[in-house]
């Protein structure tokens, strides 16, 4: 993978020291400190506790994705929470802001679409100043769809959808419903060219801020929800059409696994040869690794890593064989007894585990 140098990366040292200190090459794009191979991530608050930030530790994950509330989005506050996780042995990988991260004015061309540009392309131009080189966006006109919660293993609640049971789509604190989330029906044509004008005022931008933006899968993909289309980051051909619009090395995939076996064959390549073809293209930057039941139509629950229909083996193996070096995370980790701590240290062993195997 390339190493990425940008007027950034020479500030904050105290931060992100020299790589050239660290005995290994840059292999996520942009980052300092980090080695190559497959690396696991989690996700923590900007208010974690020091006995939170011990408990990843313990787990051996080096990588923190996180987030800041709209308003705190300023340089200032991005140094103090680097700094803030520094201090514990953490690395933050992903800063996000849910301000700009799924705009329904973007992908529908709704009033303040011009607006909600400008906010993103500030809050890209902020993480480069504040070296923080990567970025999840998703392209959702109307949320994540599901349904009421159900019972999994062990009596442990995950998430749910059920077509046929009346979903809801969520973001935020807006909800949407069947038939017509929008009021009308979306063309698949017009969300295209709703895509090509945003992704094309924002590629330049991120090269010139060295920040990488992966794109999350629509959840659930494929199929049209509330009138509108899950045409683009819905199947792989979608995919493949939108990065040769964006045409730029910044521009690439956060492969969402668990979307991706919602999809099913619906998807057009299974996730193994998704990994394969991303990772060969250098647009591979970051994996949510999660299991459902089965592909939709029929409806899905997410599951335990191992209680899946996918053998998540297959994946990791794949990761490993494309020689991805970026980070893994675990992604709508079930809810069971124990708590959040429990969840995350079944989920961080197993991955640490198929890792393992894979590298043998």
């Amino acid at each position: 993978m390339q190493t990425i140098k940008t007027a950034s990366s020479t500030q904050n040292s105290d931060i992100h020291p020299n790589p050239s200190d660290q005995g290994h090459p840059l292999t996520i794009p942009g980052y300092f400190g980090s080695h190559p191979g497959i690396q696991i991530g989690t996700q923590l608050p900007p208010n974690a506790s020091d006995e939170d930030m011990q408990f990843t530790r313990q787990l051996g994950v080096e990588w923190v994705m996180t987030s800041l509330p709209p308003a705190d989005h300023t340089l200032e506050n991005y140094q103090a929470l680097q700094r803030k996780f520094a201090a514990q042995g953490l690395k933050i990988y992903r800063l996000g802001n849910h301000s700009c991260h799924n705009m329904e004015e973007i992908t529908l061309n709704l009033p303040g679409r011009d607006e909600k540009v400008e906010e993103y392309l500030r809050y890209i131009r902020l993480m480069g100043k504040a070296g923080i080189h990567y970025s999840t966006y998703a392209h959702m006109g109307n949320g994540i769809w599901s349904t009421k919660a159900e019972a999994i293993r062990g009596g442990a609640e995950a998430r749910a959808l059920r077509l046929d049971q009346n979903p809801v789509g969520y973001w935020a604190d807006k909800k949407w419903r069947e038939p017509l989330s929008h009021g009308r029906r979306y063309s698949e044509e017009e969300l295209w060219v709703n895509y090509t004008y945003f992704i094309r005022k924002v590629a330049p931008v991120a090269e010139e801020a060295g920040v990488y933006i992966g794109i999350h899968p629509d959840d659930p993909p494929v199929y049209d929800l509330g009138g509108i289309p899950r045409c683009i980051f819905g199947t792989f051909a979608g995919y493949k059409r939108a990065l040769e619009i964006a045409d730029s090395p910044n521009i690439g995939v956060c492969l969402c696994v668990g979307c991706w076996l919602e999809g099913g064959p619906q998807m057009g390549k299974n996730v193994v040869e998704a990994i394969c073809y991303f990772a060969e293209q250098k647009k591979l930057f970051k994996v949510h690794f999660r299991n459902v039941s089965e592909p939709l139509p029929k409806g899905f629950v997410e599951t335990f890593l191992d209680d899946g229909y996918m053998n998540m083996c297959h994946v990791i193996r794949a990761l490993h064989d494309a020689q991805y070096n970026g980070a893994v995370i675990s992604d709508h980790i079930p809810h069971m007894i124990g708590g959040r701590h429990a969840a995350e240290a079944f989920a961080v062993g197993y991955i640490k585990a198929l890792i393992q195997a894979a590298t043998s």
